[in-house]
């Protein structure tokens, strides 16, 4: 990832220790350590054709840490006011995004898994799925 991107407001690029030795590599995220939030929901995505988007959408609540454990994609992330578009394709190497911006995730490489950590249980009525809806609550013209 480029350094000169400013990011969104509250998005965070992390890089997670690596243990490596010659059975591999090991990464460890732990919430409230390397996960600034309590972990309360792990689920990935796989099998994403590379013409499909993933996300699209916003929480109102929710944390989340994004990783892409194996392949590649790129995740865009937008608070309203910065936007910005991150490639995530290194095991150890992720994006939390905080509760009320905006991400969508394209682009996926073959046999891509996408691995997210939230900070809530699922509820679908924590998501805003319009991005003029989630404009106009942030305040942002539309």
């Amino acid at each position: 990832m480029k350094s000169d991107i400013i990011l969104p407001c509250g998005v965070k690029v992390i890089q997670l220790h690596e243990n490596v030795d010659d059975r591999g590599q090991l990464s460890v995220a732990e919430g409230m350590k390397e996960i600034p939030f309590e972990i309360r929901r792990v689920f990935w995505i796989s099998g994403v054709p590379q013409t499909k988007t993933r996300g699209g959408h916003a929480h109102w609540s929710c944390h989340e840490a994004v990783f892409a454990v194996t392949g590649g994609f790129e995740i865009e992330v937008d608070d309203g006011q910065r936007c910005c578009t991150l490639t995530l394709d290194e095991p150890n190497k992720g994006v939390v995004i905080p509760a009320g911006v905006w991400c969508e995730l394209r682009h996926f490489r073959p046999r891509t898994v996408c691995v997210v950590m939230a900070s809530q249980e699922y509820d679908a009525t924590g998501y805003v799925n319009d991005r003029d809806q989630w404009l106009k609550k942030l305040g942002c013209e539309v």
